[in-house]
């Protein structure tokens, strides 16, 4: 989730837990505060390896175990910003709350959460809500900002009711486009071995379908709104590192780090035409296979770290033909 929505949701489970009119100003920047304070991980980064980052972010500051230890962590130096409102006790409390939020929170998108480290490193992604929605976000933003200028708690409470409620919306949403997904692989004779699908950018009427079949990934996107729509998308071979990197010794840095982008991508790999190895699951227009980030491997240098770039970029074009998608134009609509 954005840094907004962390700190949003974090102040709200703070100031609807903790019953202290005059205080609950200081008790919800101190959730926000503690509610975006994990992904200070985005700071464990190398210069010689650009894929540091992809282990540690989401890993250890994100996990259930970690949250106690968390808390702490953020209460001990902000404590002495809060001791004229709340003491010590309220003060860790009011952190832990906001901390506990977080890799919930972010489970609760497509990027993967490592919720149980250090017993798994599974990355948890639940698939129920946009990294950015500002229809989940601004209502539970203004609640908690009226909450702690009023001394309200009960708006806190209501700022968590909006935030649950909106949650359970997204996985209902993503339950009804997953059966259409599955309804239309059916309809193509495909058997698929595996099938997921995401919302899309900033709501969750629009999802992204990808499923593979006999080495192909098939990439569509479905509408669930009021009435439930299909839109067809294109496909793309699964990558095969034996195919295209056949000179690569298998114990070569390059080797280990297309392993390590497999299981950061949960294996949703790609080739694409400039060569590069994507992550499948993520494109800024849900039928389409253009990529957000990935690597490139150069097998002249086996020895190296493969490279890594990101592009996030949408023109008007694209945009337009998002909003197409998302109000179902040129889809084909379906009972399901």
């Amino acid at each position: 989730m954005d840094p907004i929505s962390q700190g949003a949701v974090g102040a709200a489970l703070a100031t609807s837990t903790q019953d202290r009119k005059k205080q609950l100003f200081t008790v919800a920047w101190l959730g926000a505060l503690a509610g975006m304070a994990p992904d200070l991980d985005v700071l464990i980064q190398s210069s010689s390896d650009p894929l540091l980052f992809l282990e540690f972010h989401r890993q250890f500051s994100h996990a259930l175990v970690f949250i106690p230890f968390g808390a702490l962590l953020v209460a001990a130096p902000l404590y002495p910003l809060a001791r004229k409102a709340l003491s010590w006790r309220q003060t860790y409390l009011a952190c832990l709350a906001g901390y506990a939020t977080h890799g919930l929170l972010d489970a609760c998108t497509s990027y993967g959460t490592q919720l149980f480290w250090p017993f798994s490193d599974e990355r948890v992604a639940w698939n129920n809500s946009s990294i950015v929605d500002p229809l989940f976000t601004l209502p539970i933003l203004a609640l908690v900002i009226a909450a702690a200028m009023r001394g309200k708690r009960l708006l806190g409470i209501f700022a968590m009711a909006w935030a649950l409620f909106y949650l359970g919306l997204g996985w209902v949403q993503q339950e009804r486009a997953m059966a259409i997904a599955e309804h239309q692989a059916k309809l193509r004779g495909h058997t698929p071995s595996r099938l997921s699908v995401k919302p899309s950018f900033g709501n969750v009427i629009l999802f992204k379908s990808i499923y593979e079949n006999q080495g192909v990934y098939h990439v569509d996107a479905v509408r669930v709104g009021l009435t439930s729509h299909w839109c067809k998308g294109t496909s793309i071979e699964r990558f095969n590192k034996q195919n295209s990197f056949a000179a690569l010794p298998k114990d070569s840095q390059q080797a280990r780090d297309i392993e390590r982008f497999r299981w950061f991508s949960d294996d949703y790999l790609a080739q694409d035409e400039a060569g590069r190895v994507i992550d499948m699951r993520y494109s800024m227009i849900p039928d389409a296979i253009d990529a957000m980030w990935g690597i490139t491997v150069d097998v002249t240098r086996p020895d190296h770290h493969v490279g890594w770039w990101a592009s996030r970029q949408l023109g008007a074009e694209e945009l337009a033909h998002f909003t197409d998608l998302l109000l179902g134009r040129g889809c084909l609509e379906v009972s399901k």
